[in-house]
């Protein structure tokens, strides 16, 4: 079941506008989701909360190397995309290639957009922020589960080996 929420750019634009003909609302939120931790967890939860169904783009292999480094990411983008299509709280999965979502987002525009809360609209990358107002989304920031990241995760794992 969860491969059936593993879709093509395409694919999710046309269940957003399903979505706005029933008058329904679609969240969308981005990320590596690299190493999928709590707070991922309770940020996916809150997002889903936000509408009628959560949408997750997930950063390709080569667009986290580019953000994160080179021994990043530590699951590939496929691995990443089904363990996010297995969580009860997440409806569809798309993994796009670049490093900023702007492609994905006008091809889609969706009616609300979450990040999170180590963010504000006014840090946001200027170009997302410029196509999320070009789509007339709405911009909800949630709280982050503080001391929770992949980086601290990662570098918690090193001084334990």
């Amino acid at each position: 079941m969860s491969a059936a929420k593993i879709v093509t750019a395409a694919e999710l634009a046309r269940v957003r506008d399903a979505f706005a003909a029933e008058g329904k609302n679609l969240v969308f939120t981005n990320g590596c989701f690299d190493l999928l931790h709590v707070g991922h967890i309770r940020y996916l939860q809150a997002a889903r909360k936000l509408g009628d169904a959560l949408a997750v783009a997930v950063n390709g292999d080569a667009s986290v190397r580019i953000l994160k480094g080179p021994t990043r990411p530590v699951n590939s983008e496929n691995d990443r995309a089904e363990v996010l299509a297995a969580l009860g709280c997440v409806d569809y999965v798309v993994i796009f290639p670049e490093v900023r979502v702007t492609h994905l987002f006008l091809a889609v525009r969706p009616q609300i957009y979450a990040k999170g809360g180590d963010y504000t609209p006014e840090t946001l990358n200027q170009e997302e922020r410029a196509v999320i107002e070009e789509a007339g989304s709405q911009i909800r920031i949630l709280p982050l589960v503080p001391g929770r990241s992949t980086t601290n995760t990662i570098a918690a794992a090193s001084c334990k080996a």
